[in-house]
Order: structure tokens, then sequence, then C-alpha cells
């Protein structure tokens, strides 16, 4: 037991000396000991799909909570696991073990998804019930009018940004606008009906000035209403949950979704998702302090892809290319959508650790670089004659820059069957050293294969 002294001087005299003080009260507090926070962040350093799932995965079994903060069934988080594959887009990773699972409010998520995800668990042998998923009551529900919504105004643009036309931009334009529907309100029979007869008239309106049909946006109520009932008993409060845990001395991880340069801030805008993906954003999204953080892990891939438009300085139009996505499967969880691929890019990945403050790295796919004769980095851009070393803050001046490469030796050995470091050849042993020298932050995790035993400390 620890305790706080407090020395209490009272009636003091004008002179103040030990022999002027008429009384010493001696005040004595146990103070209980505060727990160690426990608080994990997880991120995509790139542009997503960089294998977040199988981390997560990978570590859930040392945690109590994993929690979902933010984006919605855009995200794709594939968990390999006894030779079944799962491919989860809202239900967070640690779905296989004993942890409690939390989708946070910064989330915005489609009910019906959701539903599909708890089936095909449970036909799968693992049984989603309320005390194994908790879901808070102000997280953004996506509508019909929002898919609707997504897939007209994109077909309209004359750039387009390649959304995955869920409606994921538009719940969170009603979130910021304060005319979303909560899970408070689907759960809820009277307040769903009243928000909907207070919001339907102006998506009406939206979807008909697009050329579509107005009857979309009071569609499906009956639906939303019978799933409302049923993941009335999952409702909770995220924020609630997590603080008191930590205070317990429990663990947690925060999971989130899609990459860094994906971010609605700092990402290459406007090829871009509809949320914050950088570490901070897991603080806002559960509600939980930034002083509780502990450690906050990168997960990047030994090369780079993305997935629609945008800038991707490294990208490899060519038999490099051809190589990383067929042997890597570089095609959308979500949507199936070919990945575009290419070298490994440092300045994005500097940006990516300012914007994170990551502590440690996990770096994934490096099985998949194995038949390369001569792999490549990119250590700097260059333009005109100038040279720069971190990305310019504007897409449209990414987009100009050229690449300036390091080669290295690549491997032809197969990493598959590999347990550790050491037993790597050495070039791919190099090649790790090389980029942990490189982004100066240490590489906790090695990934060469999508299974559980396909990952090790390094």
């Amino acid at each position: 037991m620890e305790f706080t002294v407090i020395w209490c001087f009272q009636s003091l005299h004008k002179k103040v000396d030990l022999f002027t003080i008429k009384r010493i009260n001696l005040i004595i507090f146990p103070v209980k000991k505060q727990a160690k926070n426990m608080f994990t962040i997880i991120t995509g350093a790139q542009f997503g799909d960089e294998g977040k799932g199988k981390i997560v995965d990978m570590m859930a079994s040392q945690y109590d909570i994993v929690a979902r903060f933010q984006g919605g069934d855009n995200a794709g988080h594939t968990v390999v696991a006894e030779g079944k594959t799962y491919k989860l887009h809202l239900i967070p990773s640690g779905v296989l073990f004993d942890a409690r699972l939390l989708i946070g409010p910064g989330t915005v998520m489609n009910p019906k998804i959701l539903m599909e995800e708890i089936a095909m668990l449970a036909e799968n042998g693992t049984v989603v019930k309320p005390d194994k998923l908790g879901i808070d009551a102000k997280t953004s529900i996506i509508m019909p009018y929002h898919i609707a919504l997504d897939s007209l105004r994109e077909s309209k643009r004359t750039v387009k940004i390649g959304t995955t036309n869920r409606g994921i931009g538009f719940a969170y334009v009603d979130k910021v606008g304060r005319d979303e529907i909560q899970m408070a309100d689907i759960a809820d029979r009277n307040r769903f009906l009243k928000r909907l007869e207070e919001i339907a008239p102006q998506k009406e309106a939206a979807i008909r000035e697009l050329g579509g049909d107005p009857k979309i946006a009071r569609s499906e109520v009956d639906n939303y209403l019978e799933i409302g009932k049923k993941l009335k008993p999952y409702v909770t409060d995220v924020s609630m949950e997590i603080n008191l845990a930590l205070k317990e001395g429990k663990k947690v991880l925060a999971e989130g979704a899609q990459g860094s340069h994906l971010d609605i801030i700092h990402g290459t805008q406007k090829f871009v998702t509809s949320s914050s993906t950088v570490a901070g954003s897991a603080c806002a999204g559960l509600g939980v302090g930034p002083t509780k953080v502990d450690k906050v892990i990168g997960v990047i891939k030994a090369y780079i892809t993305r997935v629609g438009e945008g800038p991707l300085p490294t990208e490899q139009k060519n038999d490099v290319g051809e190589h990383l996505r067929e042997k890597g499967g570089e095609f959308g969880t979500t949507t199936g959508r070919p990945r575009r691929c290419g070298w490994f890019d440092l300045p994005l990945a500097r940006k990516s650790i300012n914007l994170n403050g990551y502590t440690s790295m996990a770096l994934t796919k490096l099985d998949v670089l194995t038949g390369l004769e001569t792999l490549k980095i990119c250590v700097r851009y260059e333009l005109a004659g100038k040279i720069i070393d971190y990305p310019p803050e504007l897409s449209d001046e990414l987009a100009k820059y050229k690449p300036v490469y390091m080669e290295l030796a690549g491997w032809d050995e197969e990493l598959s069957d590999l347990e550790s470091f050491t037993e790597l050849p050495g070039n791919a042993r190099e090649y790790v050293k090389l980029l942990e020298q490189l982004m100066k932050v240490d590489i906790e995790y090695i990934s060469v294969g999508p299974g559980r035993k396909q990952t090790f400390k390094k």
C-alpha cells in the first residue's frame, strides 16, 4: 500500500517559523497504486492492405479487448487460421480468441454486413454473442441512401476517386452534419422512425438530383428494425468499457482500417478514405486519452500497393508489378479489384512514421519478393534536378516526382516454412536490416506467409 502524506499548517502568526506554528496536522491518505496502461494501437503504414488483420490475429491472444476505431466495411481484414480463411470487414480481427471485441463510435457500420459476418463466423464454429462483441450506441449506421448516393456521385465525377461504393463517405458526411442514424436509433423502433422522417426528405431530393430513384431513401425499414432488435443486446459504451479495463490493468488493442496515406486529413487527397486512419484517431474514435497509449505498431509491406486512383511513385506496370500482384495475391478483400504494385517507398514510410509515432513495425509479405533477381528501394524523389527525401504535401505534386532507387541483390529461396529471422537467406536478412536502418524504427515482427505460424519476432 502506498501513502500520500499532507502537512497542514494552520493558525500561522505573521512571522512563521517552526516555533510559531500553533498546530500541525498530519493527514495520511491511502492511495491505490495505478496499474500500468497497456494500450496498443495498430495502423497501416501505406495505402491499406498491409496485413493488419494477420498481425492483430497474431497478437490478440495477449489482449483482453480488441477494438475497431474508424472506417467501415470498405476495410477488408483477412485472417487465415487452421486452414480456414476469414474475410472480416467490421468485426475486429481478434474474433478467434477470447478477447472482448468492440466497435467504437468513430466507425460507420452497415448492420447487414455485420449480420453476414456473425453468420459466417457461426457457420465456422465461432459464435459471436453480446458478451463477445459490443457496439457503441453512437456508432453511425450506413443506410441504403448512403450507398445509392455514393454510387451516383462517383459515376458523375470526371476524375474518379475509386470509392468502394459502400456508402462510407456519405455516412461520415452525415456524422459531421449531425444528420446520422446511430446504433441506438435502429435498436428502438420509435427513435428510428422519427429520425428517418426528419432525414428522408433531404435524401430523396439529393438522390433525385443525381438521377437516382428517391424511393431508396425509405427502403428496407423493416429489415433495419429487425436487425436492430437482434443487435440491441450488443449496445454498449465503448469509451467507458475501455477506460475501466485499463484501470483494472487489462490490455487493449486498437485496430485501425485502411492505411496512413488514405487519411482524410494527411493522406493523398482527394484519393483518400473518409476517416482518420492514423494512430491519433484511435484515441478520438474510442474515447481514450492519449496519455494511456503505450505502443503504436505500424504494419508495412516489403513492397507497396494501392487500390483505386491516386499517386503511387514506385508503381511497376511491368513484369515486376505482375510478379508482386500474382505471388502476393494482391486483389482487394472488399472489392476484388487488382491492386497496383510497386517497390518499397521510403519517403512515404518516413511520413507514416511521423504521422503515427510508431514504436515498432511489422514487416509483411517478405516472401513475395522471392524470385526477383534485383530488389529496389525508393530512397528519395527527383523532379527537374530537385532531390527530396520526404513526400510533398500536395497529391498533384507527388504525382510529378520520380523515384530514386537503391538496388540490392534478391534471393531465390522460399521463405514460407521458415520460423525465425536467423533462418532467412542472407540477402533477405540484409533487406530487412536495411529497411530498419533507413526507417530508424525497429522491425519487431516479420511475416513470410498468410498463416498464423508464418509470422515471427525479429
